[in-house]
């Protein structure tokens, strides 16, 4: 018999509106990302609305559909999750991670650069949509990415990635990278603090402003001035 390993129900389409799903208190989305997911070119799988900011013949789609059928072939429980817990996925660029969960958006939204990337596996974009995937069940609990609790919640979600890796053959670099997240997860109590987070930020504006071919005596004003800026409000020595 042959098998079938297509996405069903894909189609091209453009907007805003994904399919009715339960949902989570809402935010207030900014008018630039509206715009931004107005430009994207997105298709609809299984109600998810999978989308990407780039050019045809949109390379960064494919990877994300390829990701989300091993999901579906190798992990049938955590393709339900997707689908239930997410409305979007979303490519795009995401400063100072390879992906993060947008509540506003109820989206996965992954580095664009990340998923491009030629040594990017499709196995990893699939851990990573299982991790942000995990972040969305986590919220939908009520369970707050407070600074205390950001530990353990993102250990929870390299469990969960380690556990469909498990699944996946030829796993092995993959596994022992995960691994190697949670031990240093555990030794690094302030890898997750608010002030860390703030510099991953900062240092990911700077690459992404790099990669955009901002010149670097720019970059360097543009640091200064917030520096200066804030000093002036106090918020540093």
């Amino acid at each position: 018999m042959t098998l079938d390993h297509s996405l069903p129900q894909v189609r091209s389409q453009r907007g805003l509106l994904p399919k009715v799903r339960p949902q989570i208190p809402a935010r207030r989305i900014s008018f630039f990302v509206k715009f931004d997911l107005w430009v994207s070119t997105a298709r609809s799988v299984d109600g998810l609305w999978v989308g990407s900011i780039e050019d045809k013949p949109w390379p960064g789609l494919s990877r994300v559909e390829s990701a989300l059928r091993l999901i579906r072939d190798r992990d049938p429980l955590s393709y339900s999750r997707v689908t239930r817990y997410l409305d979007r996925i979303w490519v795009r660029i995401v400063l100072g991670s390879l992906g993060e969960y947008q509540r506003q958006l109820n989206a996965c939204v992954l580095d664009k650069h990340f998923v491009l990337s030629a040594t990017t596996t499709v196995e990893k974009i699939a851990s990573t949509i299982i991790h942000e995937v995990t972040h969305a069940r986590l919220e939908h609990w009520g369970i707050a990415y407070d600074e205390k609790a950001r530990s353990r919640i993102e250990a929870i979600c390299v469990r969960r990635e380690l556990s469909f890796v498990r699944k996946v053959p030829g796993g092995e670099m993959l596994r022992e990278g995960l691994a190697a997240s949670l031990n240093w997860y555990a030794s690094e109590q302030g890898l997750f603090s608010d002030a860390s987070l703030h510099e991953s930020h900062v240092q990911g504006s700077i690459e992404a402003l790099r990669q955009l071919g901002v010149p670097s005596w720019l970059i360097g004003s543009v640091l200064k001035l917030r520096g200066l800026r804030l000093a002036l409000r106090g918020d540093v020595d």
